[in-house]
């Protein structure tokens, strides 16, 4: 079984992400996919196993299979939670069902530490532009500020939204290079300062239920192990 295949054919959730989802789309914008596979379990039974992540098949479509998904939604990869919370959802299987269903499951204090971990190295990068370029790259500058919004309010509610809706006209001003670094560079300095602040009364957990998440991939993967006759490795597996 070919990597495309295991997208074609094995995708349990598949959403849109981006500008698209975030609610800052232009009509320049692509069209960013993003999925989870659920690899056959017999497929882990030969030496060479099946792959993490799958680039494809169509441009801008990226799918992890399920086991590195879940891995990484634990470790509070703010590109993995957010893929779990858009609001443009394209495919859902029952498993995927099951996966969204978990999303309170991954989130914990520990987005802290990787949002504003993330943030600062690109804000690094924008500097970097800066110093070189006179000018930072203003797209990347507005995602980072929406990333930082999403921060601060996911450690306010416990909820993570990725719709900038209420700032998309400031946001896009951003991208379009009309704030300049100044401001652009205090309201990030301003975010972060919240999301530090509402770290001390957050109503997320200390830690994500990895009880939660184990149980659903081992009940998973024993369903999957079933579904060959016998329990028994297809013949493409052997």
């Amino acid at each position: 079984m070919d990597d495309l295949t295991l997208v074609r054919d094995h995708t349990v959730y598949r959403c849109v992400m981006g500008s698209r989802a975030f609610g800052l789309a232009t009509e320049a914008s692509d069209t960013d996919r993003r999925g989870v596979y659920l690899a056959p379990t017999p497929l882990f039974w030969r030496f060479e196993k099946p792959p993490a992540h799958v680039d494809g098949p169509r441009e801008e479509e990226f799918s992890w299979e399920l086991e590195r998904f879940c891995e990484l939604a634990l470790r509070a990869n703010p590109n993995i939670l957010e893929c779990l919370h858009s609001p443009l959802v394209e495919r859902v299987t029952p498993v995927g069902g099951e996966l969204l269903a978990l999303r309170d499951a991954f989130l914990s204090r520990r987005a802290h530490t990787t949002f504003t971990r993330y943030a600062v190295s690109q804000r690094g990068r924008l500097l970097a532009d800066l110093r070189v370029h006179g000018a930072p790259r203003w797209k990347h500058a507005m995602h980072l500020l929406r990333l930082l919004l999403s921060c601060r309010d996911l450690l306010r509610t416990g909820r993570l939204v990725v719709d900038a809706g209420p700032y998309r006209e400031r946001l896009l001003a951003v991208r379009r290079g009309e704030l300049g670094w100044d401001e652009v560079g205090a309201w990030m300095d301003r975010l972060t300062e919240q999301a530090d602040a509402a770290l001390a009364s957050t109503p997320l957990p200390e830690s994500p239920d990895l009880a939660r998440v184990s149980d659903f991939l081992l009940r998973t993967r024993r369903a999957s192990a079933g579904a060959a006759p016998g329990g028994a490795a297809p013949a493409d597996a052997r």
